[in-house]
């Protein structure tokens, strides 16, 4: 597999937000990151032991580094191969000998400084000069989920650093798990584990689940004994309305940045795509092909829209631009092409290609015109989904046998399981980035 190298050129001193819990900016200069990503490589991390707080720290401490293991660009180290440990003798980095952690191997070095029980700063170095990448001071809440915020939002805060864009830890992800037999049922989690919670509890199957662009809804579809359906989930509520259509079908149903709602139904012989108005009210059609249909996925801006179709044969993946209604085959290798996730911003397109008796993920890059092999197996890799970072990538593997979900990026690299409790889970949808 060829390596591909590709860094980001971050201008700290113009990522200047305030976060929620507190959160206040550390002075910082202007600086270039460069973090290798495909092909095995990595960022590689340290955590110096933290400074104050004792219990609270080492909880600290634990939750941060877990969160940045679940990431495909960094390998953190482990402080014990540190040559005279990791201690640091100012968490602000003046005075720091930063030849051991070089040494390590390390080329990012993190510090933590508690003030008192409810404030606490964290910072992260450049090792090779010594240079201060970014910090910020973060108001911690009382029991547990406040370090856990607080981890949650120095690694979202990492991100915004390294890639340009945290939105990963501000995002929640929904997905389809196994109950039984003939049993699905839509669940949510954060893509470090937190906050696992089922959503419905229908009897049949849910499938392909997808958010509103207010995070209040889940969408998805039904399938019981009787009939396809529509089921939407209300966040607020807690309730599931369950809808049918003539026709008896409703595959991938996904929604717009206007609030409607994308889903192949039947009208006729083959499933087309049609458009639901915000009463779910059936609109129209967006597209006017006799073949199979399935699958839309619609970018941040709503003009453009990827699908599945048979309209040459066997599934291959298309683009729509909603404005002028002109449409292109992407994918143009494999007879088996299938479960489309175009990014927020329109310029990839993932999908799952069917080879060697499995599946593997690809992207093709609408601004180069190229085609890039993302995952590899073992297993198969299905049904990938861009978060809203347009950089990671969520998707289903069989790789340790059974269904699960895992997280790669556009580029790929070695994919980190995100934690979904027991059982099958596959359909992977991300939620809008939290305020």
């Amino acid at each position: 597999m060829t390596q591909r190298f590709f860094s980001f050129a971050t201008t700290l001193s113009a990522l200047l937000l305030l976060f929620c819990l507190g959160a206040a900016r550390l002075e910082a200069a202007p600086l270039t990151v460069e973090v290798v990503g495909a092909g095995g490589n990595h960022a590689t991390v340290v955590q110096a032991a933290p400074s104050g707080n004792g219990a609270r720290a080492a909880e600290l401490q634990k939750a941060v580094g877990f969160n940045l293991s679940i990431l495909p660009i960094v390998r953190l180290l482990n402080p014990n191969g540190v040559p005279g440990g990791a201690a640091v003798s100012s968490p602000s980095g003046e005075g720091v000998d930063f030849n051991p952690f070089v040494l390590a191997g390390a080329q990012l070095l993190i510090t933590t400084h508690w003030s008192d029980a409810s404030q606490v700063e964290l910072r992260c170095f450049s090792t090779a000069d010594g240079s201060f990448m970014f910090g910020n001071r973060y108001s911690v809440a009382g029991g547990e989920n406040g370090v856990l915020d607080v981890a949650e939002k120095f690694c979202a805060d990492f991100l915004d650093a390294v890639i340009g864009n945290g939105n990963l830890f501000r995002s929640t992800l929904a997905f389809v798990k196994t109950d039984g037999a003939r049993k699905k049922d839509v669940w949510a989690v954060r893509v470090n584990g937190r906050n696992l919670r089922r959503l419905t509890n229908m009897r049949g199957e849910a499938l392909s689940p997808s958010w509103s662009p207010d995070g209040g809804r889940v969408i998805f579809t039904h399938i019981d004994k009787r009939s396809h359906g529509l089921g939407v989930y209300s966040m607020g509520a807690g309730t599931v309305t369950r809808m049918k259509f003539a026709g008896n079908t409703v595959i991938g149903p996904a929604y717009m940045p206007d609030g409607r709602v994308a889903v192949s139904l039947t009208d006729g012989r083959n499933p087309s795509i049609f458009v639901l108005g915000h009463g779910l009210q059936k609109e129209g059609r967006l597209d006017s092909n006799s073949a199979i249909d399935v699958s839309p996925s619609v970018d941040a801006s709503g003009s453009l829209m990827a699908f599945t179709s048979s309209r040459l044969g066997g599934p291959q993946i298309f683009l729509k631009d909603l404005r002028n209604g002109a449409v292109r085959r992407i994918s143009q290798v494999g007879r088996y092409n299938s479960d489309p996730s175009i990014s927020p911003d329109g310029t990839l397109i993932a999908y799952a290609r069917q080879e060697g008796g499995g599946h593997r993920i690809y992207v093709q890059d609408m601004v180069t015109g190229q085609e890039r092999q993302l995952t590899f197996g073992p297993g198969s890799d299905e049904e990938p989904a861009f978060a809203p970072d347009n950089y990671f990538i969520a998707f289903m593997s069989t790789r340790n046998g059974k269904k699960e979900l895992y997280l790669t990026t556009r580029y790929g690299g070695e994919p980190r399981r995100i934690p979904t409790g027991p059982g099958d889970a596959a359909f992977p949808a991300w939620s809008p980035a939290r305020k």
